[in-house]
């Protein structure tokens, strides 16, 4: 039946750029909860200037859109349905996370919700267990390689300036952030906004709108929309999890937390590999908090983000699996 392909098509798209608008607002606080916790920004500003930097930064490369896309499972082997049980696995998980202020990650959300349904319409032999792999590895690895940058970054700075009072270092810092912040911002366009782009251009070559999986123009500008509105609207609950509740931090502080952030997000994606910006920001400010003292971290808050962290990728799968199992009956396999 064409027309409840095409239907299935636009349900995609439409739920991948609802995924793409979540995702800018739940993750927002990547880019801005630290400048906003030191005060460097106001909420209102900080989230204007990240909604702008995300739109650059989704529309610069595609490499990451493509190893979503054909990482997990070939695009011609799927469905529209399996690809709109994902969306909605990953949609449904990351509400959840926000309406409890968590900064689980959409990347896992993402790539969770398409393993699930991918599992529920041709079981699990149809995965790219090798790719897979190479993204889940990725995913892990980058939060270690955030803390353990943040740590060094931060030791650094306190050997550099050790002679400085902190009031006038704070006063540099706290313009320095901003162009940190920015930087972050930027970074996140370049990850995050790829998935989505990742998904519709996966759904066009399933429904034969393209030969070959090359992202179109107008998904890289409707996804980098979507982020950019996302991002505008905010995430308070998140930001206060992030820039508040879980290390105090002064200026200098949360310069190194971006910078190293951003360093470990822009190699990624220049290497094409996914990234969790929200761990890799997260474990940055554990890196850098570590460096005042063990007690300086709300263990209470970091054992949250651990357990959402923890779990994202097989909650969103089973939201995944159960969406297609309940959908496919009625809009076809």
């Amino acid at each position: 039946m064409p027309e409840v392909t095409l239907v299935l098509l636009v349900a995609v798209i439409g739920a991948a750029l609802l995924f793409d608008y979540i995702n800018g607002f739940h993750d927002t606080a990547n880019a801005i909860a630290t400048c906003v916790s030191t005060r460097a920004l106001t909420v209102r500003t900080a989230i204007f200037m990240a909604a702008g930097l995300n739109f650059l930064g989704a529309m610069i490369s595609t490499k990451v859109a493509a190893t979503i896309g054909k990482g997990i499972v070939d695009a011609n082997n799927i469905t529209q349905m399996v690809v709109l049980a994902g969306i909605l696995g990953a949609i449904i998980w990351n509400l959840i996370t926000w309406y409890y202020g968590l900064p689980s990650s959409s990347s896992h959300a993402i790539i969770g919700g398409l393993v699930g349904s991918v599992v529920a319409h041709a079981g699990s032999g149809a995965l790219h267990w090798a790719g897979l792999k190479k993204i889940i590895t990725v995913l892990v690895v980058s939060p270690i390689v955030g803390a353990f940058f943040g740590f060094m970054f931060m030791v650094g700075m306190m050997w550099a300036f050790r002679n400085k009072a902190p009031y006038n270092l704070n006063k540099v810092f706290r313009k320095l952030q901003i162009l940190s912040a920015a930087v972050m911002a930027f970074s996140h366009g370049t990850a995050d906004a790829q998935k989505s782009m990742g998904v519709i251009t996966m759904a066009l070559v399933s429904y034969g709108s393209l030969a070959t999986f090359e992202v179109p123009n107008w998904v890289k500008m409707s996804c980098a929309i979507a982020m950019g509105l996302g991002t505008a609207a905010g995430g308070w609950r998140i930001i206060k999890t992030v820039g508040h509740d879980f290390v105090k931090l002064q200026p200098v502080h949360g310069f190194c937390v971006e910078t190293a952030s951003a360093g470990v997000i822009l190699g990624a994606s220049a290497m094409g590999l996914p990234t969790s910006t929200t761990h890799v920001i997260t474990s940055a400010i554990l890196g850098v908090g570590l460096t005042k003292r063990i007690s300086a971290v709300n263990w209470g808050v970091a054992y949250r983000i651990v357990t959402a962290w923890v779990i994202t990728i097989p909650a969103s799968g089973f939201v995944g699996f159960v969406s297609y199992m309940v959908l496919s009956p009625f809009l076809g396999k």
